[in-house]
């Protein structure tokens, strides 16, 4: 934090940092008025980083324009290399497409899904010789977490999103008890004591909602305060917690 306690910030721009991840965003009704402000942070971080000698790949870094409209932003360089354009990005373990409708991160999630499940599907599979409890315990423990991560704010996604990976739940728990194709997943989910996806953003929600509305930093607690803008007919991740 010392090290990089006076790296450059603007007022046209607002800076995200978590460990090496750095976010740099831009706003404006016109599109090359944004480019503009980011460009100018981009010249005074290109600055910073020539004095401390740090160096920085323009290549593994990417510019996505976040917008409902048609069209993206101009590019911006930064040490005279253009960065890449992309209609999507991973920050902080998020998939955040240019529309931010969380289908890609679903998508994404439910691929990381499967990859676990089939480097260890000998545990868990109906031929396994763990005890039905412990089956649970594996899935809630190294399974659920993959999809809940970040819930709070791609749970107010669309429901064919969420229902990509509730699909995922529902056939994981009828492997985990070896279940006939008769039993409905009403009756799993039920007698298995595992909440649908929809009950968990719920939940979740409202937890990270009580425990950030009384924290010390202002920032935080604004974040749960409505909109009043809101030109789109979709839920908020505010909404989540109503």
């Amino acid at each position: 934090m010392i090290y990089t306690a006076d790296v450059p910030t603007t007022q046209d721009t607002l800076t995200a940092t978590f460990a090496d991840d750095t976010a740099i965003l831009s706003s404006d009704p016109d599109p090359v008025r944004t480019t503009e402000k980011l460009q100018h942070h981009l010249n005074l971080a290109q600055n910073w980083l020539e004095q401390w000698r740090i160096k920085v790949n323009p290549t593994k870094s990417a510019q996505v324009t976040f917008t409902t409209r048609q069209g993206i932003c101009p590019p911006v360089n930064l040490h005279n290399t253009h960065m890449p354009v992309k209609k999507e990005v991973k920050y902080l373990g998020l998939h955040l497409d240019e529309k931010l409708m969380w289908k890609t991160h679903t998508k994404a999630k439910r691929c990381q899904l499967e990859l676990k499940l089939k480097s260890m599907s000998w545990l868990i599979n109906t031929s396994s010789q763990l005890s039905l409890d412990s089956k649970l315990t594996v899935y809630k423990t190294i399974l659920r977490p993959i999809s809940t991560y970040g819930i709070e704010l791609w749970g107010c996604s669309k429901p064919s999103n969420t229902k990509i990976l509730q699909t995922f739940q529902s056939k994981m728990l009828r492997m985990i008890s070896s279940a006939p194709w008769y039993v409905s997943n009403q009756t799993l989910h039920n007698d298995l004591e595992i909440p649908y996806v929809t009950e968990v953003i719920r939940t979740n929600t409202n937890k990270y909602k009580n425990r950030n509305t009384v924290h010390s930093n202002q920032l935080i607690i604004t974040l749960f305060n409505p909109s009043v803008y809101r030109r789109l007919k979709r839920l908020w991740p505010e909404d989540l917690a109503q």
